[in-house]
């Protein structure tokens, strides 16, 4: 994960392709969101959206 100031969130990247990535950010307050960027749209999700939407992939 890397480390930035404490103003800024903390980021880890998750997956990538050539055309898409999936990111996480944690905030300095400790909250957590996903971010999905599939060409030029991106998607951010809190913890129990980005669930919500994990449950729904594995459902295809």
């Amino acid at each position: 994960m890397a480390k930035n100031n404490n103003s800024e969130p903390s980021t880890e990247t998750i997956a990538e392709t050539d055309n898409y990535i999936v990111w996480r950010a944690e905030e300095p307050d400790g909250e957590v969101s996903y971010h999905l960027e599939l060409n030029n749209v991106t998607l951010h999700f809190f913890q129990e959206e980005w669930d919500e939407f994990l449950d729904l992939v594995k459902g295809l």
